[in-house]
């Protein structure tokens, strides 16, 4: 994984320094809120409903074991205990003190880490595959690539103060698992007819308010442009992007308003002035990046493991292989989720202890090395085929290996009312009854695939357009309701979900999804997903089930 060079460590311990005076001056009174606040932005602090909340960043996802022990040590000694993996495969601190932030920031640089530009308007974490560099389907190891946007896209003069936040994936595999559809930049690697490593360029993507899919502005741009053109891009929407209205400030409503092939048009002109310039990428700047993303050790394995087989006899261990271990290119490894979505916990939460566990079986497993996911679990990406066993039974211990990846229960959700102060309801208790309405293992393995993500607001952070179900809280006469969606999905066929209905009060959301699985059930043909079956008989019978059975004298909510 990439090592800070004494540049990057420099410039991070000054921030730290910058920031620790900043704090300073703000809690002598020396610096009013109005000054504060894009100060702390800046650094990844948000003032929450209870308290701050610190959002650390971690570039595309990638950690390593040392920086995990460390991200459990801060939880122990400025939080409560626990943090939070983020849709933006960060981490975040719910309880930290404003006075103990900076101490946390130094802790973080100590491991190189940091909080830069994890909020504010700004180009925020640069994320990608989970899988990146171990995918079967991969053609280019995407890391190298996102390193560089990284380093591009940090301290960016022209860039610190855009209409809205700005959100770029990468992706480097047949199969779309970095969501890049769904951001303000969304590239899409591959190799053209000649074999050259070309991007597909999509822009105007987001959900919140207002959720568009992105559209194809570039359909193969050569790898070597990709920080120019982009440049081009933020630099037409940094013009003439609305600053006026905050719901209307982001790019992708730009991108409608122009027309893409207005907006082509702008960005063309734009880059035409420094296509070729100092930022175009050369092969000794990727290779230089590259080798900081050296595959490790492997050993040289049988493709089977006759040991392995025969644990599969064990029913428990059998479906946790069926839904958490995932294929490797490399024969004899494969990749493991480590679910953060237990019955009972909020989804996304791990504690300090489970944070050192992961550590040790890191260490022990996967040299060293882990990442997180934008749907909020933790993966080891390199584990024999020969050690799943054991992984599982210590997982098992540390209460890391609920076999739901990719289940009802393996919900993505923003925390929601319980701490945000932007939500309009509470997502956590809303995702434990649904986990409780499904906890039977068996039954979420006969019903097979289904992403269910739940969002307090409509900033979407729980990404519920794009969930299969999807559930938005939403104020009602200042109670909290929910909207459902259905038809929503991820990937390279990505769609955005349509309202079912009125909303529902917070008593009657399981029950409702009960009632969609239901129809999903009665209709399915073999091997046929959720949303699958949506797509072929559309919303008319999963609308008519819900309504029809809902509980007489129950007020409806408008449907807002």
């Amino acid at each position: 994984m990439y090592k800070y060079d004494e540049y990057d460590q420099r410039i991070v311990n000054e921030r730290v320094a910058q920031f620790r005076d900043q704090t300073r001056r703000y809690l002598a009174g020396e610096l009013k809120e109005e000054e504060f606040r894009p100060l702390r932005l800046q650094n990844g602090l948000y003032i929450q409903r209870y308290a701050p909340m610190l959002r650390v960043a971690v570039p595309y996802g990638l950690l390593n074991s040392t920086q995990i022990r460390k991200l459990a040590h801060i939880a122990r000694e400025y939080d409560k205990g626990y943090a939070h993996v983020s849709t933006r495969q960060n981490f975040q601190y719910n309880w930290p003190e404003l006075k103990r932030v900076p101490d946390i920031l130094e802790e973080l640089a100590s491991v190189e880490m940091h909080a830069i530009q994890t909020s504010g308007n700004c180009i925020r974490n640069v994320t990608t595959d989970q899988f990146a560099g171990i995918a079967p389907d991969e053609i280019v190891d995407p890391r190298p690539l996102a390193e560089i946007i990284r380093q591009w896209s940090t301290f960016h003069p022209e860039f610190a103060l855009l209409p809205r936040k700005f959100k770029i994936a990468v992706s480097g595999t047949t199969t779309d698992r970095a969501v890049v559809q769904m951001h303000d930049i969304g590239l899409e690697f591959y190799r053209d007819a000649a074999g050259g490593l070309v991007a597909r360029v999509w822009i105007g993507g987001g959900l919140g308010r207002t959720p568009i899919l992105g559209e194809v502005i570039e359909e193969a741009l050569p790898w070597q442009h990709i920080l120019t053109y982009c440049e081009a891009a933020i630099r037409v929407y940094n013009r003439y992007g609305r600053r006026d209205n905050a719901y209307k400030a982001r790019i992708k409503i730009l991108v409608k308003a122009l027309g893409i092939e207005a907006f082509k048009k702008q960005v063309l002109d734009e880059w035409a002035f420094h296509k070729d310039g100092p930022n175009t990428i050369t092969q000794a700047e990727l290779d230089r990046v590259a080798r900081h993303f050296t595959a490790p050790a492997y050993a040289t394995l049988p493709v089977t493991d006759a040991g392995f087989d025969a644990k599969l006899a064990e029913k428990a261990f059998a479906n946790w292989v069926k839904r958490n271990v995932h294929a490797h290119k490399v024969p004899g490894y494969r990749a493991v989720t480590l679910s953060l979505k237990p019955t009972g916990i909020a989804p996304g939460d791990i504690t300090d202890s489970q944070l050192d566990a992961v550590a040790d079986l890191a260490d022990k497993y996967s040299f060293g090395e882990l990442r997180t996911s934008h749907e909020q679990n933790i993966i080891l990406s390199d584990v024999k085929l020969s050690d799943l066993y054991a992984l599982w039974l210590e997982a098992k211990a540390a209460g890391l290996a609920t076999p739901n990846i990719g289940l009802i229960t393996d919900i993505i959700c923003c925390p929601g009312g319980s701490f945000c102060d932007l939500a309009n309801a509470k997502s956590i208790p809303i995702a434990e009854s649904i986990q409780r309405q499904f906890d039977d293992l068996d039954y979420q393995h006969d019903i097979g695939d289904l992403e269910l993500n739940i969002s307090g607001c409509m900033n979407s952070c729980g990404h519920h357009h794009v969930g299969h179900i999807g559930i938005l809280g939403v104020d009602k006469n200042d109670s909290e309701w929910y909207q459902v969606s259905i038809g929503g999905k991820q990937g390279n066929d990505a769609s955005l979900g349509e309202v079912i209905g009125p909303s529902f009060a917070a008593d009657e959301v399981a029950g409702v999804v009960q009632r969609l699985i239901d129809v999903y059930v009665d209709n399915r043909t073999q091997e046929e997903r959720f949303i699958d079956t949506v797509r072929r008989l559309g919303l008319a019978p999963f609308k008519e089930r819900v309504y029809a059975d809902r509980q007489p004298g129950k007020k409806e909510a408008a449907n807002v």
